[in-house]
């Protein structure tokens, strides 16, 4: 099969050599089977959200939450929480602390890809965005959707917070019925085109949203100069694994190995990354969420809302190569560009330094819990996120 347009220059372009060992590439059997996951959606969570609209006004919502606080749950809601309280036998929590120790150490430096490459080259799935663009959240209120994505990030990898009952688990089992709202409502409008944009919020563009946050994450921050082991690599992809199945990806879509996950991206690149005009409305309001740092601040606003817009899309070009970044729109600032690549050589020499000075990684993933924690009491006061998701699962 040819090389998809995602692989064929920029960062994925390099990846594919510095990265990647063996033969990612798949065949025609493969792309037809994660095809047919494009019409497979989420039994059980859409049985609750349906369950949930024969109940009082808010009532469902409740008992929803009052079950994922150790409550009694009945019908629907009982079958949903005895499949996710049943762990998995490949979970191992020490991976899983690990991993999120190697994510935290990040610190805010973990937002860029979160945003520049896991949101903004997801933009290139066309028919992913159909819901997105349906909702009018992610258009209309780009800033505050960003914020919000920002914080459940934050809270799904943060060491410990996948325990049953913690932080974690519950953002990822809320973000999951928040999933199943917007497909009930894109399932009940008349121009829903299923022949051209398949099963709303289905398997695949939840695999691949999956992989966005996970493996994508990793090598935009190995990008930016972040180096990690092969091990911690490994963990941090565990972790996401269990993040998925929370969030009810089908188990043949849970990549078990870093090769696992890249022959899957590979495979998403030649079936759903195919940008349309859609794409475009949607990363030019991500980047008017960049350039809104600098509103009300003046004539200095006016140069900090400059510096965002070209240090966020300079990223978003060097990975996601020049044919992918032009269609979006995406502004090419070369000086801007020139600036990331010699911030990624002074990080990378700083890791190199950390990887041989005792108690160095300890000391930077304190510094980095220090740091989005102090970013997320920010938001709050700012922006009040809803982290119960109640007003998307109305929205929808």
């Amino acid at each position: 099969m040819d090389e998809p347009e995602l692989f064929r220059q920029g960062g994925f372009r390099l990846a594919q050599r510095l990265f990647v060992d063996g033969d990612i590439r798949g065949d025609e059997r493969q792309v037809a089977r994660i095809r047919e996951f494009a019409q497979v959606q989420d039994r059980l969570a859409d049985e609750v959200v349906a369950w949930m609209a024969q109940q009082p006004k808010g009532r469902g919502r409740e008992l929803f939450e009052e079950a994922l606080n150790g409550g009694e749950a009945t019908g629907p809601l009982k079958d949903f929480f005895d499949q996710v309280d049943a762990k998995p036998y490949w979970v191992d929590d020490e991976r899983l602390e690990r991993g999120a120790k190697a994510i935290t150490r990040a610190g805010l430096l973990g937002l860029f890809p979160l945003g520049d490459m896991s949101l903004m080259g997801g933009y290139l799935a066309s028919r992913a965005t159909k819901s997105l663009v349906g909702t009018g959240e992610i258009e209309h209120k780009a800033t505050r959707r960003l914020v919000e994505t920002a914080a459940w990030w934050i809270d799904v990898t943060t060491p410990g917070a996948l325990k049953h009952g913690g932080k974690g688990y519950a953002a990822a089992l809320r973000i999951r019925l928040v999933h199943a709202h917007v497909r009930a409502a894109m399932n009940r409008r008349d121009d829903w085109d299923y022949a051209a944009w398949d099963r709303p919020v289905n398997q695949v563009q939840t695999a691949g949203t999956l992989l966005l946050f996970s493996l994508v994450y990793v090598f935009g921050t190995q990008l930016l100069g972040l180096r990690y082991s092969a091990r911690e690599r490994g963990d941090i992809l565990h972790l996401w694994r269990y993040i998925g199945w929370l969030m009810g990806v089908d188990d043949e879509l849970l990549p078990t190995s870093e090769e696992d996950a890249w022959r899957l991206l590979w495979l998403l690149a030649a079936t759903e990354f195919i940008p349309d005009d859609d794409s475009k409305r949607l990363a030019k309001a991500l980047i008017q969420a960049n350039a809104a740092v600098g509103e009300g601040r003046g004539a200095v606003g006016k140069v900090l809302s400059h510096v965002s817009v070209a240090v966020h899309s300079s990223i978003s070009r060097l990975v996601l190569g020049k044919t992918n970044a032009d269609f979006l729109g995406l502004p090419n600032d070369p000086v801007a560009q020139a600036a990331i690549v010699a911030v990624a050589g002074v990080n990378f020499a700083a890791e190199t330094v950390r990887r041989f000075i005792p108690g160095a990684t300890a000391l930077q993933e304190r510094i980095g819990e220090a740091g989005r924690r102090g970013y997320v009491k920010r938001l709050e006061k700012i922006f009040a996120p809803d982290t119960t998701y109640a007003q998307h699962m109305r929205a929808a």
